[in-house]
């Protein structure tokens, strides 16, 4: 994207959401056309290991994603941008994109996205709800427990007024399986 002086939009689908970690000017709903929320990653650094994966979101094709749009200043945007590298691609399972993004009130804005890569060797690709409870039921990585990362995702998105019924299934499956091994 050129223009150096100008600020930049961040799109936010999963912790960017509500643990964005950058300052930032303005933060908006905006929704994301042609892409989907999924745990469609297996994670080896943040929420699982090489030896016990877990998964972590994406943006998978197809669908819709409803998320959070922040705008960066063009001053801060260079150690921003520097810390998103850093956060989101410990192991490049993304690919950096600038895609047009509507934000609520503002209208459609080329924004900075980070895509899955469905060739990367961590692309889980499409999981039954079963095959996911499964990996996210007792892993955990750097960040944390897989089903935490779960479980704030929901929370968040409720509290956004976002209703996600199949993350909604997939919190009650894992959290049924972390009740039955007690």
């Amino acid at each position: 994207m050129d223009g150096a002086e100008q600020d930049r939009w961040v799109f936010g689908y999963g912790s960017l959401m509500w643990r964005p970690g950058f300052p930032f000017i303005d933060r908006r709903r905006a929704t994301l056309h042609g892409r989907r929320r999924a745990f469609c990653i297996y994670s080896v650094h943040h929420r699982g290991t090489y030896e016990r994966p877990g998964l972590v979101l994406g943006l998978a094709p197809g669908g819709a994603t409803r998320g959070m749009a922040y705008r960066v200043a063009a001053a801060d945007w260079p150690e921003t941008y520097a810390y998103l590298r850093e956060r989101e691609q410990p192991t490049e399972t993304y690919v950096e994109a600038w895609r047009p993004v509507t934000i609520d009130g503002v209208g459609k804005v080329e924004t900075l996205v980070f895509l899955s890569d469905p060739l990367h060797k961590q692309w889980a690709g499409a999981l039954s709800l079963d095959q996911q409870a499964d990996l996210i039921d007792g892993a955990a990585g750097l960040s944390g427990r897989n089903i935490d990362y779960l479980r704030d995702l929901v929370v968040h998105l409720r509290e956004e007024t976002v209703r996600d019924a199949g993350m909604e299934r997939l919190l009650a499956m894992v959290e049924a399986r972390e009740v039955a091994e007690a």
